[in-house]
C-alpha cells in the first residue's frame, strides 16, 4: 500500500520519545502521521490506535496514522526526528529529498545531532530540541508513560524570531504543551549539555544491575566526576548549563561547592526513587532487549570536543567500553564495575619523589656485577622472545607471545600479589601484575597501603611494527656486543631489562618498592584499545617508568603530542568544459586550506603539521565534487595543542559553493618536561654516576605511552629500555652492554623509592 499523507506534522520514529509526542499531538486532536521501520508497530497502531498506558495503568488510546517509510511518500512538512541516534545518518537521507521547501525538522532526539541533520537539510531548518521523557515501548503499537519530564524546543541556526519557521515551532510547542509541558527556549545547548552530564551518570548505572538511585548513592565519586568530565568540556565551549526536572546541572561541574553537589545529588536520588522506572533504558537495551546501546553514539560529540580542548575524560571513556563490552554479555554487569570507576575517579596520587638513590655507590656497581655475570641469560631471555613474532593486527600472534610472557614472569620473579588480564578486540590484551614490596622495604616499617608509597608502574609492551614471517629474512642474530632482529630494540630488549633488573634486587637482598608491570599490544598502532587502562593504572601509581628504547642512551623527558585529523571539502560537481562557472571545485578550496594549515606550524614552539596525503575528484574534465587531505600534526606543549585544535575547528570555505569539515582527534596527549619529569631525571642521573654512566636528556617528536601517564598527573620518566638503534627498521639493533648497563639503572632507580 503506498500512501500520500496529508498531515502537516509527522514523526518518523516511533519509539518510546516519538510515540509519547505523537500520542500528546494526536490526544489535542492534532493530525499527525508516524512513520517507522517496525512493521510489527506500525500494523498494531492501524488494528488499535496507539495506546498509552498511564501511571496508574489504565489504557488510553489515540489516532494516529502510522507507515513504514517504504509506504509513505511526501511531502514532509514538520518533522519530530525521534529515531535513535546511530540511526539519524539514514533517517535524514530518507527525509531530506520529501522535506518540502518550507518544511523543518525538530530532533527529538538523545545526544547532539543537530550537525549531522544540518549537514543534508541546511541549519536554517534544523531545530534543536530537549527531550527528558521516561517512556517505554511496551510492545506493539503500545508506550508506557513514565510521568512528567521536560521537552525544551528552539529556534535553527540564523532564524530570527520573526520568520515564518519560528512561528511554525511555536505553534507547535503550543500544541506539544497541554501533555507534555513544551516551552521554547533559545538556550536549547544549554539543556542539551546538561543532558549529557545526567545521561552519563545513568549509562554509568548500567554497568550494574540494581536501581539507578541505590547506584548513584552508593559511587558518588565515580557518577560526579562522569558528570564533571562532560561539563568540563562544556566550560571550554562557553555553554550555559540549565536544570532541568531534579537535576541541578551547574552543581557537577569542577568549580561548584562539594556541599552543594551532594545536596543536589540527594534531590536527584530522591526524584528518581518517584519514577516508575527504577532502571535506565541503557539497562533495559542491554539486559532485557538484547541490543547494541545508542549512548556510545551520544557521546562521540563530546569526545571529539574534548580531543580538541586537550581535556581529559578518562572515567566517561571507561564508562562507554563497559558498556560496548556488556552489548554481548549483559551477564557480566557488576557493580564491581563502578568500583573500579570509583577508584579511576580518584584523584592522582601526590606523594613526594625521593630526592637521592637509596642504593650506595658499592650497592650499585654490585648490581651490575650481578648482571653482568646473568648477562648471556638475559640475552637467551631476549631471542626467545624476540622469536615469538607479535605484530600488533596479529591476536593471535600477540595471544602466544603474551602466554609465553606470562609463564616467563612466573619463572623470574614468582607469582605476582595480583594479577589482571584485560581482553580486547582487535589488539592484543592487557597483561597487569602486581608484585609487592621486597623485605627489604617491609624491614623499614614502611607499608604498601601507604597513599604516599603507591606503587610504580613499570610500563612496557609487546608489540612490534613488524608483520609475520619476518624473522623467516631476519633472525635474531648476535655479532658481538651488537643484538639484531625484529624488536629487539623497540622494545623487547626493555622488559628483560626491567624484569632483571627486579631480579637483581631481590638476588642480593636489597629493598625493592610494590610495582605494577602493565603490557600492552597495541602500542605501535596508537594504544587506542588500551590508553585508558594505562590512565588508570597511572592515576594508582606514585610515580611511572616506561622502558621504550632510549634516544642513543639519552632518557626522553619530554615527547610530543600527536594530532591525525582529515580535512574534507564537499564542492559541486559540473562540466569542466561546457559550463566551467556552475560548479565548485573542491580540489582548489582543499589547495588553499592545504596553504593555511601549513601556515599555523610554528617550528620555534615545535609545532609542526604536515598534510601528507591529498585525493579528490573523478575526472580531469568534471568539476571535483569531493576531496580530502591528511595531517599529522605535532605539538611540543599544552597550549600549542589547543591552538591547532581551536584553529582546525574554525576552519572555513575561501570558494562559495563548497563545505569544509575537520575530522580526526589527538591520538596522544603532550608529554612536557614537567618539574617532577625533571626531578626523576636528575634522579635517575645521580643513579647512573656510580655505573661510570653520564646520562643524558633529549626532547624527542614520536609519542608513546608515556603521553598518557602525563595526561594523569603521575610523574614519568620514558625512555630507560634498550641502548641502540634502528627502530622500525632493518637496521634495527641492541646493545649487550647496554642491556646490563641499563638494567642496573633502572635496579638502582627503582630502589630509590623505598626510603
Amino acid at each position: 500500500m503506498t500512501v500520500e499523507p496529508t498531515r502537516a506534522r509527522t514523526v518518523v520514529g516511533g519509539g518510546a520519545i516519538g510515540g509519547t509526542l505523537a500520542f500528546a499531538l494526536a490526544r489535542a486532536g492534532h493530525p499527525v502521521t508516524l512513520v517507522d521501520t517496525d512493521h510489527a508497530h506500525v500494523a498494531a497502531i492501524r488494528e488499535h490506535g496507539l495506546r498509552a498506558v498511564r501511571r496508574d495503568g489504565k489504557t488510553d488510546t489515540a489516532h494516529v496514522d502510522a507507515y513504514t517509510p517504504e509506504e509513505f511518500e511526501g511531502p514532509l512538512h514538520e518533522v519530530l526526528l525521534a529515531v535513535k541516534a546511530q540511526a539519524t545518518e539514514s533517517a535524514v537521507r530518507w527525509i531530506a529529498p520529501r522535506l518540502a521547501d518550507d518544511g523543518f525538522v525538530v530532533s527529538v532526539q538523545n545526544g547532539f545531532n543537530e550537525p549531522l541533520i544540518a549537514e543534508h537539510i541546511g541549519a536554517g531548518r534544523t531545530v534543536p530540541a530537549f527531550v527528558n521523557i521516561f517512556a517505554d515501548v511496551e510492545g506493539p503499537g503500545v508506550i508506557r508513560d513514565g510521568g512528567p519530564g521536560a521537552l525544551v524546543i528552539g529556534n535553527p541556526d540564523g532564524a530570527p524570531d520573526d520568520t515564518s519557521v519560528s512561528d511554525r515551532v511555536r505553534a507547535l510547542v503550543a500544541d506539544l504543551h497541554p501533555d507534555t509541558g513544551a516551552v521554547a527556549c533559545d538556550n536549547v545547548e544549554g539543556y542539551l549539555w546538561a543532558k549529557a552530564g545526567f545521561g552519563a551518570m545513568l549509562a554509568a548505572t548500567a554497568l550494574a544491575d540494581d536501581a539507578m538511585a541505590d547506584l548513584i548513592d552508593r559511587h558518588p565519586a565515580a557518577m560526579h566526576t562522569v558528570a564533571r568530565e562532560v561539563y568540563d568540556v562544556a566550560d571550554a565551549l562557553g555553554v550555559r548549563l540549565e536544570p532541568f526536572d531534579a537535576f541541578d546541572a551547574p552543581a557537577f561541574r569542577r568549580s561548584a561547592d562539594p556541599a552543594t553537589r551532594t545536596a543536589a545529588t540527594a534531590r536527584l536520588t530522591a526524584w528518581l526513587r518517584t519514577q516508575p522506572k527504577n532502571r535506565s533504558g541503557i539497562w533495559r537495551d542491554l539486559a532485557v532487549r538484547h541490543r547494541p546501546v545508542e549512548v556510545t553514539t551520544h557521546y562521540e560529540t563530546v569526545f571529539a570536543h574534548a580531543d580538541r580542548a586537550g581535556i581529559a575524560t578518562p572515567v566517561l571513556r571507561e564508562v562507554m567500553r563497559g558498556l560496548r563490552e556488556l552489548e554481548g554479555a549483559p551477564e557480566l554487569m557488576s557493580e564491581a564495575r563502578l568500583e573500579a570507576l570509583d577508584a579511576l575517579a580518584a584523584p592522582p596520587l601526590s606523594a613526594p619523589l625521593p630526592a637521592h638513590p637509596a642504593l650506595t655507590g658499592e650497592q650499585t656497581r654490585a648490581v651490575h656485577a650481578w648482571l653482568l655475570e646473568h648477562q648471556e641469560d638475559m640475552v637467551a631471555d631476549l631471542s626467545v622472545y624476540t622469536q615469538l613474532e607479535s605484530p600488533s593486527d596479529d591476536p593471535a600472534a600477540l595471544d602466544a607471545c603474551l602466554r609465553w610472557v606470562r609463564e616467563w614472569l612466573d619463572e623470574a620473579l614468582g607469582e605476582p600479589e595480583s594479577e589482571e588480564l584485560l581482553p580486547r578486540e582487535n589488539a592484543g590484551d592487557i597483561m597487569v601484575r602486581r608484585y609487592p614490596a621486597s623485605s627489604g622495604l617491609s624491614d623499614t616499617g614502611s607499608s604498601d597501603t601507604d597513599p604516599s608509597r603507591g606503587p610504580l608502574l613499570l610500563l612496557c609492551h609487546y608489540d612490534t611494527v613488524w608483520p609475520a614471517g619476518t624473522l623467516a629474512e631476519w633472525p635474531f642474530r648476535r655479532d658481538g656486543d651488537v643484538l639484531t632482529g625484529p624488536g629487539v630494540f623497540d622494545m623487547k630488549a626493555g622488559l628483560v631489562q626491567a624484569v632483571w633488573a627486579l631480579r637483581a634486587l631481590d638476588a642480593l637482598g636489597l629493598p625493592r618498592p610494590a610495582c605494577t608491570l602493565m603490557l600492552n599490544g597495541d602500542e605501535e598502532t596508537g594504544s587506542l584499545a588500551s590508553s585508558e587502562a594505562i590512565v588508570a593504572e597511572a592515576r594508582a601509581s606514585r610515580a611511572a617508568f616506561v622502558f621504550e628504547a632510549s634516544a642513543d642512551g639519552a632518557v626522553k623527558t619530554a615527547r610530543k603530542g600527536v594530532g591525525l585529523f582529515q580535512l574534507a571539502v564537499q564542492g559541486q560537481e559540473a562540466h569542466a568544459g561546457l559550463d566551467p562557472t556552475a560548479g565548485a571545485s573542491a580540489v582548489h578550496e582543499v589547495a588553499h586550506q592545504i596553504l593555511g594549515l601549513a601556515a599555523l606550524a610554528d617550528h620555534a614552539a615545535g609545532t609542526s603539521v604536515n598534510v601528507g596525503v591529498v585525493h579528490g575528484g573523478t575526472r580531469s574534465n568534471v568539476t571535483a565534487g569531493q576531496a580530502v587531505a591528511d595531517l599529522d600534526v605535532r605539538v611540543a606543549d599544552a597550549a600549542e595543542q589547543r591552538r591547532i585544535a581551536a584553529a582546525l575547528a574554525a576552519r572555513e570555505p575561501a570558494h562559495p559553493g563548497t563545505t569544509v569539515r575537520v575530522t580526526g582527534d589527538w591520538n596522544r596527549p603532550v608529554l612536557e618536561r614537567t618539574p617532577e619529569v625533571a626531578a626523576l631525571y636528575g634522579l635517575a642521573r645521580d643513579c647512573a654516576a656510580p655505573l661510570g654512566l653520564d646520562l643524558r636528556e633529549t626532547s624527542v617528536g614520536g609519542a608513546s605511552d608515556g603521553n598518557f601517564v602525563q595526561s594523569a598527573g603521575t610523574p614519568v620518566l620514558d625512555g630507560l629500555g634498550a641502548v641502540g638503534g634502528g627502530a622500525h627498521a632493518r637496521s634495527e639493533h641492541a646493545t649487550v652492554s647496554g642491556m646490563t648497563t641499563r638494567a642496573s639503572l633502572a635496579a638502582a632507580l627503582l630502589a630509590s623509592f623505598t626510603v
